[in-house]
């Protein structure tokens, strides 16, 4: 998911996008664990994903601080 893409959400959606990246980042870890995932690259690419997401959070409190 590109960081235009998550500008465009609401908070709550960014909330609920953040909740499901965390919970899929759980499973995969668990999984790859149990036996060697296809591609783990996928892990990094949920961790960056909630990363950006946090990100754009963050900059939505801050600005709403400012105000």
């Amino acid at each position: 998911m590109k960081t235009s893409e998550i500008k465009e959400l609401t908070t709550k959606e960014i909330i609920e996008r953040l909740e499901s990246e965390k919970e899929a980042l759980v499973k995969s870890g668990l999984n790859h664990a149990i036996s060697p995932l296809d591609n783990p690259m996928q892990i990094r690419a949920v961790r960056r994903n909630i990363a950006r997401l946090q990100t754009v959070l963050r900059q939505r409190q801050l600005n709403e601080n400012q105000k």
